[in-house]
């Protein structure tokens, strides 16, 4: 824009900042877990936290045989660790009283070793109404193995900590326990300072003139154009014909992914006869409107979910037509995707391994890869943070199964972890702490299908705002694909586009993390400066000044994540703006 008599320079400095103001008198929460199997195992989180003799120091102190378990303590160096043997019930093991309060969140961890071979060992919690599964871990003989996890409690009250594993020919080794509650003013605070640190970036603005003198008291509109944070939800085919579905979804959500429309038994419902042109057009329609599109999915595990003319194929003619279906639909999508499910829901099924044999997961990753170089191939469950329990799904089972995938790549890490995220009442504190874990393998991470009960929202704006502050989370989608029947299990609108509760939790979140086509006005100081904290993406500014004469100079500019933890003004992102007459 032309300005009259001036020119005019906008100086931009981004640089990383924390508040330091942001509950300076909280207890920090600890992100860090261990996939390593140790020698010695680390020091307990929080020193143990409310735990009574977490390193065993003080003998068996605080500490008792549950069910049939005899215990002792050992020592191995200058390690104290403590040993329930003689099990003859799954939960004969050790224990500790202990008193939790309904108002709290607890993280819980342990390191845990077993006399011989390789078995699973849970945590869990005896309530007056039941039992709480805190965590599980893969734990071995001879090394250490941290289990990481977390708990909250319905009703106030006295509870006995103790450990169980199916196994009970194994001897159950304890050391470094604890369990640290956290208010939730406390566990907010955590979420802000990690959104602060990791999903915003304190921005510096200065306007000067020609002269380089300051423009005291500039006014300047900030508009963000676009937020870098991927998230969206499903869409299905009902989309492409629907005007009032498209202006509700494109103007909330940057990602998306089809529901039902790429799946094998969509494109091809009978032999030989492909059919892609649905999800050509809701790809085309994602294209148009800036929309990043997840591949879900190229086969699905589940015996139940394949062509009706599938399960009846003799194992060599399924090898064939699996062969053909990576080929035709990768193929044809190749690069088009920022993700595919390759196999999806391969730890709670097993349809092509079953038939074909333990290698077809990696082999189809492998097909997968040779067509697509570039693509993030993903691996997608359930349950693996909804449900705290030993299931097939635990983080655990989760990673030794990407590691095998990796395997048959070649150490190939350009593979992602996908969490579905259907759940039933959050257990928040697991959550956290089972991403904790996984993101401990330096995989990326995405939330890919989440939903909750539509008649509690609340559970989908504590879930949401868990996943978003995560450092480990790259992006979140949600599985609640309109349709006039109605949605899988969550609709965020109703048939006239209108919110629905758990639509309002995301408009309402929406209002927090972004600013798209809402700019907000604030003026500069004595030195023309003004400073804010912004979530990374695409802004514009424009800076309005009497000596501007009428006129306004706008300026686009990018907020994007530090190298650094801290990025002084001196070496920040400098953006010189100038224009004459």
């Amino acid at each position: 824009m032309r300005v009259e008599g001036e020119r005019v320079l906008l100086w931009l400095v981004l640089f990383a900042h924390l508040f330091s103001g942001l509950a300076n008198d909280a207890l920090s929460y600890d992100y860090t877990a261990s996939l390593e199997c140790l020698e010695n195992p680390h020091k307990p989180q929080y020193g143990g936290g409310i735990i009574l003799n977490p390193e065993l120091n003080h003998g068996l102190k605080g500490w008792y045989a549950f069910g049939g378990a005899e215990i002792e303590k050992r020592s191995s160096g200058r390690n104290n660790f403590i040993v329930a043997h003689s099990r003859k019930q799954t939960n004969d093991s050790i224990a500790q009283k202990l008193y939790l309060q309904k108002d709290k969140l607890y993280t819980f961890s342990a390191w845990i070793q077993v006399s011989s071979g390789i078995t699973s060992v849970s945590a869990v919690f005896k309530t007056n109404s039941g039992h709480e599964y805190g965590g599980a871990v893969t734990a071995e003989s001879g090394c250490w193995s941290m289990l990481k996890g977390g708990l909250t409690v319905d009703s106030s009250g006295p509870v006995e900590l103790y450990f169980e594993s199916e196994d009970i020919l194994e001897e159950i080794w304890v050391d470094s326990i604890s369990l640290q509650p956290f208010t939730q003013e406390q566990w907010t605070s955590h979420q802000d300072q990690s959104i602060e640190k990791n999903r915003k970036r304190r921005v510096r603005l200065q306007a000067t003139d020609g002269h380089g003198n300051p423009m005291a008291g500039a006014k300047m509109s900030i508009k963000q154009k676009k937020p870098n944070f991927p998230f969206g939800s499903a869409i299905s085919k009902h989309i492409l014909n629907n005007p009032a579905y498209q202006k509700w979804f494109t103007s909330r959500f940057t990602v998306t992914v089809f529901e039902n429309e790429l799946k094998w038994y969509s494109t091809e419902p009978s032999p030989g006869k492909e059919d892609y042109s649905v999800p050509d057009a809701m790809l085309q329609f994602a294209k148009q409107n800036g929309l990043a599109v997840r591949g879900h999915n190229i086969l699905w595990d589940n015996g139940n979910d394949q062509p009706y003319w599938v399960p009846s194929l003799s194992n060599s003619d399924l090898r064939a037509a699996v062969t053909r279906r990576i080929e035709s639909v990768v193929r044809r999508y190749s690069g088009q995707f920022i993700g595919w499910d390759v196999v999806n829901e391969n730890l709670h099924f097993s349809f092509f391994e079953g038939k074909l044999g333990a290698e077809a997961t990696g082999a189809a990753f492998q097909m997968t890869r040779r067509l697509d170089r570039r693509t993030t191939l993903f691996m997608n469950e359930y349950d693996t943070i909804e449900k705290s329990g030993e299931g097939s799904a635990s983080p655990d089972k989760y990673l030794r199964k990407l590691k095998e995938i990796q395997y048959f790549l070649k150490g190939d890490r350009n593979l992602g972890i996908g969490l579905e995220g259907h759940f039933r009442t959050p257990n928040i504190p697991y959550m956290r702490s089972a991403i904790d874990k996984l993101a401990a393998s330096n995989f990326p991470i995405w939330i890919t299908e989440l939903d909750v009960d539509p008649t509690q929202p609340m559970y989908l704006e504590q879930v949401l705002r868990e996943a978003h502050a995560h450092p480990a989370i790259k992006g979140i989608v949600m599985w609640a694909a309109w349709k006039p029947e109605g949605c899988f299990r969550m609709c965020l609108t109703d048939n006239n586009f209108k919110n629905t509760p758990t639509g309002d939790v995301v408009d309402k979140l929406l209002q927090e993390w972004i600013r798209a086509g809402r700019p907000f006005a604030e003026t500069a100081d004595a030195n023309g400066v003004f400073e804010i904290s912004l979530f990374h993406g695409d802004y514009e500014v424009t800076i309005t000044h009497p000596t501007l004469m009428n006129s306004s100079l706008i300026h686009s500019f990018k907020v994007v994540a530090s190298s650094t933890d801290y990025i002084s003004p001196e070496t920040g992102l400098l953006v010189n703006v100038s224009l004459t007459k």
